[in-house]
């Protein structure tokens, strides 16, 4: 067996577990991140929704329930939080507007305006609620993940135009963007059309990593605002954001270890000490003196649901089940209050999972219980904010431990 010894090993590349290695990383420690696969984040608008309840979402992380994981955590930090994530988001060449005092609108692909507080720099040209202005939507051929004509549909002052690009998905969009020959000949079909709406709209496959200079330059040569709108997933923005994140952790001097699903784990007394996998026909091992768990709620592979009950795949935490299973469904498909968006792990302020006898496990992200991120709109605001907490009390076990 194939054995590797570390401080901390964070299980999940999601945000959570990302900005959670990156801070340990930052001061000194030795850290590992193993994860099974792309996370959900990839799947995302990329944007950094703190709490969609008030448009202000400080004062409305104030009005959530007293059980809400937001309140495990001072409000001095999440507002640290989402100034580091700006700050190393900068750094990484994706740029993020916006602050903790106020909510933003961002327009969906379904014409709907979608309420989040810090987003991505190439999206800040669009309307808000104040701004109806009309707007030119440049789409693709083929492309499956955008469809203007729901957009057309809903704003009267929208018009659509199609550009044949020699691909179809958003991801070979946004490879062709970075080429130097495609956008010059793009820029001249575009330069071409007769546009006279006030705004340019874009699916957002400007790029893999430069769709910040390339909304500016094309706003620059139009003359006017130009904004990506988020597709259906699978989503640029969210990838930007994963690659990032997943820049800062490894500059700072974490370790990944990818197509790692966590298979097993060893632990004395009290304490966890490793998880292991087998991987390449052989079971490896990697030994930690603290763990972090951030491997999302379902659909991040964190939670598993059966006909009984809820469990946690990792280190079979105790889970908070929200009532017998015939609550944990509303009638309504696309409702936003599903009872089971309170199924989780609980913690105590120090992000240790209630009930648990392991003294060294730590937890942040949407697999904490109560936190119902579609309801209280709060995902990747929630993920920063509570990596930073299980980070600060991880970082001050290990200090008392080494």
């Amino acid at each position: 067996m194939s054995v590797t010894e570390y401080d901390v090993v964070i299980i999940g590349a999601g945000v959570a577990g990302l900005t959670a290695g990156a801070l340990l990383s930052e001061r000194g420690f030795n850290v590992a991140l193993v994860t099974k696969g792309e996370p959900t984040a990839c799947l995302s608008t990329g944007c950094i929704d703190v709490c969609s309840q008030n448009k202000n979402p400080l004062s409305g992380i104030r009005n959530l329930p007293r059980e809400h994981p937001y309140n495990l955590i001072p409000e001095k930090m999440i507002k640290e939080s989402l100034c580091l994530f700006q700050s190393d988001m900068n750094d990484a060449g994706l740029p993020y507007i916006g602050s903790s005092d106020e909510n933003r609108s961002v327009l969906s692909a379904l014409g709907t305006s979608k309420i989040s507080c810090l987003i991505p720099s190439a999206m800040a040209a669009a309307p808000q609620e104040n701004n109806n202005g009309s707007i030119h939507i440049i789409t693709f051929k083929g492309l499956k993940d955008f469809y203007p004509g729901y957009i057309v549909s809903r704003r009267g002052s929208t018009k659509f135009s199609v550009y044949d690009a020699g691909v179809s998905t958003t991801m070979s969009l946004a490879s062709r963007f970075e080429e130097k020959a495609f956008f010059e000949k793009f820029i001249a079909w575009l330069e071409k059309q007769t546009i006279h709406e006030e705004m340019i709209a874009f699916p957002a496959v400007l790029g893999m990593e430069s769709a910040t200079d390339i909304v500016n330059t094309i706003s620059i040569l139009t003359r006017k605002p130009v904004f990506e709108i988020p597709t259906i997933p699978p989503s640029m923005p969210g990838r930007r954001l994963f690659n990032a994140l997943k820049k800062n952790f490894r500059q700072k001097g974490g370790v990944i270890y990818w197509a790692w699903p966590v298979a097993g784990t060893e632990k004395t007394g009290r304490v966890m000490e490793a998880v292991s996998t087998n991987s390449a026909g052989r079971p490896n091992s990697i030994n930690a003196k603290a763990f972090i768990l951030g491997t999302g709620s379902f659909v991040g592979g964190g939670l598993t649901a059966t006909r009984a009950t809820i469990e946690e795949n990792v280190f079979d935490l105790p889970v908070h089940i929200p009532g017998p299973r015939e609550t944990w469904f509303d009638n309504d498909y696309f409702s936003r209050n599903h009872g089971i968006g309170k199924a989780g792990i609980m913690t105590d302020a120090f992000m240790r999972p209630l009930d648990s006898p392991w003294k060294n496990i730590f937890v942040c992200g949407s697999i904490l219980a109560n936190a119902e991120v579609l309801k209280n709109g709060c995902g990747h605001g929630l993920a920063l904010a509570t990596a930073h907490a299980a980070a600060q009390s991880c970082s001050e076990y290990l200090s008392h431990e080494l």
